[in-house]
């Protein structure tokens, strides 16, 4: 296993103290945070720019020397290849890095090994490392492929539908979309618009969406509160479930989702509907069409249906809206 801090220790302990000591400083590898030009420029009583030409040399030094470490460079390019030539830089690092003090080390390694470039954030994508240039183009086509499908489809895609020809592995796939910022994954690993509140779930009421359309069947709001990440105040989800029209109240503060086909309303309103929709209908029938609306009593179906301001029965025993 190879060791990333004794690699780039290494590579500096034959430099002059000041020069290692700016060098691991600027990359915190002396286990604590990077530090500015300045802060170093100020303790060593020189200028900003100076600080950055005995930077400059100390990695020039370290580069030649680099030369000799083939091992974890090869271990750099086999986990980009597998990535498809790139990787977001936080996802690398949690890939590689075996504690947390080690992704100093790795970033310094990157900056020093031929043929790592590290492409900075911008409004599209996530920083990242590649080691060839082709592969950004290709990413670039997958997330603007899978962008404009998500904008079409409006729903969640899965991994197998996103490469258009097929030829590249679901892992080359999943780091290339990993680096934009429009398309993200979700915790169920498919992919959607990061607006979406099955990516970016925003307050208590996205995450019981997100529950109750993971469990796929209807749940009690307390059910809810505890399956919701760090369980939620069960009175809070509640309150949310009544006032968002994404939520129908089935039963007794049990609640599924509209999508489902669950219409709002009383169970009056649910015979109304039913019988507007569906014409003169027996007892039995509108039982059975209510129940696969509410989680209710057959005998609170029948109280309703005895509403004469609604509801009124023919001599067949059929029941039609007054």
């Amino acid at each position: 296993m190879i060791k990333h801090n004794e690699v780039s220790y290494d590579l500096l302990a034959d430099l002059p103290q000041r020069t290692r000591d700016i060098v691991m400083r600027r990359f915190g590898l002396h286990g604590k945070e990077r530090e500015t030009l300045e802060k170093i420029g100020k303790d060593y009583q020189i200028t900003r720019e100076r600080v950055r030409q005995i930077e400059r040399d100390g990695i020039r030094e370290a580069i030649k020397k680099s030369q000799k470490k083939t091992s974890v460079f090869s271990s750099f390019n086999e986990g980009m290849e597998r990535f498809g030539g790139l990787k977001r830089e936080d996802k690398l690092l949690n890939i590689l890095s075996k504690e947390k003090q080690d992704s100093n080390h790795i970033l310094f390694l990157l900056n020093i090994g031929e043929g790592f470039k590290r492409v900075s954030e911008t409004q599209e994508t996530h920083s990242l490392w590649m080691n060839n240039s082709h592969s950004l183009e290709t990413a670039r086509e997958i997330i603007e492929y899978t962008y404009k499908m998500l904008l079409k489809k409006r729903t969640l895609l899965t991994i197998d539908s996103i490469d258009p020809s097929k030829s590249l592995s679901e892992e080359k796939v999943v780091s290339y979309l990993e680096i934009s910022k429009k398309v993200a994954q979700s915790s169920e690993g498919t992919f959607g618009l990061y607006s979406w509140p099955e990516i970016t779930p925003r307050g208590i009421k996205d995450k019981a969406y997100l529950v109750l359309r993971k469990e796929s069947k209807p749940l009690h709001f307390k059910q809810v509160s505890t399956l919701i990440e760090k369980q939620a105040n069960a009175q809070t989800v509640h309150n949310e479930l009544i006032k968002d029209s994404r939520f129908v109240l089935v039963g007794r503060g049990v609640y599924a989702l509209s999508e489902w086909g669950y219409a709002p309303g009383e169970v009056k309103d649910v015979i109304y509907d039913i019988i507007k929709k569906e014409g003169p209908l027996s007892k039995d029938d509108i039982i059975d069409r209510v129940l696969q609306q509410r989680l209710v009593k057959k005998n609170t179906i029948v109280q309703n249906l005895s509403n004469k301001l609604r509801f009124t029965r023919s001599n067949d025993g059929k029941y039609t809206l007054v």
